[in-house]
């Protein structure tokens, strides 16, 4: 079996950080002086703390959504990551750019939201 390269990895840390909302598996993600955007143009969540902080406000429920991925650059230190989001109550879809830089290990340094909702 192969192992996960380092963008597949962070993004099924990701996806199970984003199902657990556990502090210490949003802390794994990001370096300490990390800078998570929601949006390209939103002052980012700056410092891991204010990740975790801003992620758990987000409240997402593990059992209300689905989503499911595809790398499409993986060029370390960059990738960037096509995505689709499924909401169901509301329900609602989401089609997501993520941009990620990482830093010297496995945690990402920066990362950068796109999402566009579907039209209803």
């Amino acid at each position: 079996m192969n192992e996960p390269n380092k963008t597949q990895a962070w993004m099924q840390a990701y996806v199970h950080a984003w199902a657990s909302s556990q502090p210490d598996d949003i802390r794994a993600l990001f370096t300490s002086a990390a800078a998570y955007r929601t949006t390209p143009f939103a002052e980012p969540w700056q410092g891991v703390e204010s990740i975790v902080e801003g992620w758990i406000a987000r409240g997402d429920q593990p059992d209300n959504w689905t989503f499911r991925y595809e790398v499409v650059i993986d060029s370390p230190p960059l990738a960037v990551v096509r995505g689709w989001t499924s909401y169901k109550d509301p329900p609602r879809e989401y089609s997501n750019i993520f941009l990620i830089e990482f830093g010297d290990g496995q945690q990402a340094s920066s990362f950068t939201e796109w999402w566009m909702q579907a039209p209803e």
